[in-house]
């Protein structure tokens, strides 16, 4: 069952944890969709989008302004973060939207429905990536487009501290720990192909994001020192044993905030994204 597979977002809700999540819109999460975007709505302008993992729905949000004339529908397996995304569209005075809490997994919606099915960093987060991606497949229309972008594990970040470094090792355990699929970004044309979609049928790029403004180095560096203060990303490292302490936790989130503050600071991560023209 869905539901025995599906594995809750770790670090939750809480605003402080996912700020860098309301960070995001098309234009600097989703810059290698927007061409093909623009490409169908010009001949079909009451197309129809499926974001899937929506969050806080920044993403989502900023297609619906990119086709005023077309239909964006945000799901999230959280109900709490859908009416979130609710709220932004309302709040920013968009009306062709609509949201439905949903499991990347069972979507609600019939076979052939949507010209575009979208999903920013959530495959990542999957013990089955390959049946979330198979039922994205599902609701597309033929001739659509199903796209996603993922971390790919490359990370660069300066100033360096050991504490910085054990950091990033403990969220590699926690999500070795709970099953995820490491580095999906460099995994997404072979999820594709396993899929059954035709290697000529997928475009493959990479891109990345860098924090570097004090703005931006909040925002990222923020949402990390939180989760390591207090989530569930810090209860499942002490429930699974993975060999770190509150007080290594503390200490980390600490570093966070050294980073935040250093003025050289800097942090890239890289991304890589398919889009997939179904077949």
């Amino acid at each position: 069952m869905a539901s025995q597979r599906h594995l809750a977002y770790v670090p939750g809700y809480k605003p402080e944890h996912i700020r860098h999540h309301a960070w995001r819109t098309a234009e600097n999460s989703a810059a290698y969709l927007l061409p093909k975007l623009q490409e169908i709505s010009s001949k079909k302008p009451d197309m129809q989008l499926l974001d899937c993992g929506a969050g806080p729905g920044t993403i989502s949000a900023s297609f619906a302004k990119l086709i005023p004339q077309g239909t964006v529908v945000a799901t999230d397996l959280s109900a709490e973060i859908v009416q979130r995304a609710k709220d932004f569209a309302s709040a920013s005075g968009i009306t062709n939207m609509r949201f439905q809490p949903a499991s990347i997994y069972e979507l609600p919606f019939d076979d052939n429905t949507f010209d575009v099915v979208h999903a920013h960093q959530v495959l990542m987060h999957l013990e089955d990536p390959l049946a979330a991606l198979k039922e994205m497949l599902r609701v597309c229309k033929p001739h659509g487009v199903v796209a996603s972008r993922e971390f790919t594990g490359s990370e660069s970040y300066y100033p360096q501290s050991d504490l910085m470094e054990a950091s990033r090792n403990l969220i590699k355990a926690v999500g070795k720990a709970l099953g995820r699929t490491e580095n999906m970004g460099v995994k997404l044309v072979s999820l594709a192909m396993q899929a059954g979609v035709p290697r000529s049928n997928i475009e493959a790029s990479m891109s990345s994001w860098c924090y570097s403004t004090p703005e931006e180095r909040d925002v990222w560096g923020g949402s990390m020192r939180d989760r390591f203060r207090s989530s569930g990303m810090r209860k499942t490292a002490l429930e699974q044993k993975l060999g770190w302490t509150e007080k290594d936790m503390d200490d980390m989130a600490d570093s966070w905030q050294e980073w935040i503050d250093a003025e050289d600071g800097v942090l890239g991560l890289m991304n890589g994204e398919v889009i997939v023209t179904k077949p």
